[in-house]
């Protein structure tokens, strides 16, 4: 079974995500991780991610920056979101994608065009939303609880600025797949979310 679960940064995807994985013995890919790790390899070699020419040398990134915990950080998921805008550098990794989704067994995926691009044969495909609000105070106590001095305004305006990226790319932007399941968990905790999002599975099975 393939499962592909999309949505906005902070809008649950990725802990609702893992708890699909666990709870359906499959092995997960966070895709964001990847255009993370292509970010801040750019700037560690000193390039800029609105090159493409630089976000594309980067792709060619060390396996072990994948466990480094800078990845998590606010400032990453910019660069990231900066780098995956470019198509040359979402064709390099597509198909390290394509072949974790289609391993025996299956999988889950989560990112920003899985069911669209990656995997728009999946059995499921549930796209994760929530308010900006919501989802910048969720992401402000993650900050906080990390020691970050980020404010709320600052995260809330970086939220927004990514999200006008995402959607508005050309290559592969972040729409739910006309087959998917909405879920706004806005005013959801993660229990409800997940209850929610075991449901649409059921549905579609």
């Amino acid at each position: 079974m393939i499962i592909a679960v999309d949505g906005p940064t902070a809008s649950g995807k990725g802990t609702i995500s893992k708890r699909l994985a666990a709870h359906f013995g499959l092995p997960h890919l966070d895709t964001g991780l990847l255009y993370r790790a292509v970010g801040r390899q750019v700037i560690l070699a000193g390039g800029d991610p609105d090159r493409p020419q630089d976000a594309l040398a980067a792709v060619d990134f060390p396996a072990e920056l994948l466990d480094e915990p800078v990845l998590r950080d606010e400032a990453t998921g910019s660069l990231a979101s900066r780098a995956s805008v470019h198509p040359a550098v979402r064709k390099a990794l597509f198909e390290r994608q394509r072949a974790f989704a289609l391993q025996d067994g299956g999988a889950v995926l989560d990112g920003r065009d899985i069911g669209t691009v990656i995997a728009p044969d999946a059995d499921v495909k549930l796209f994760i939303t929530a308010s900006v609000e919501a989802r910048a105070q969720r992401r402000f106590k993650e900050m906080q609880q990390r020691g970050s001095s980020i404010t709320l305004t600052e995260i809330e305006a970086d939220l927004r600025r990514r999200d006008e990226r995402d959607t508005n790319r050309t290559d592969a932007p972040l729409i739910a797949a006309s087959d998917a399941y909405v879920i706004d968990t806005s005013v959801l905790d993660i229990e409800e979310a997940f209850a929610a999002a075991l449901e649409a599975i059921n549905q579609a099975s």
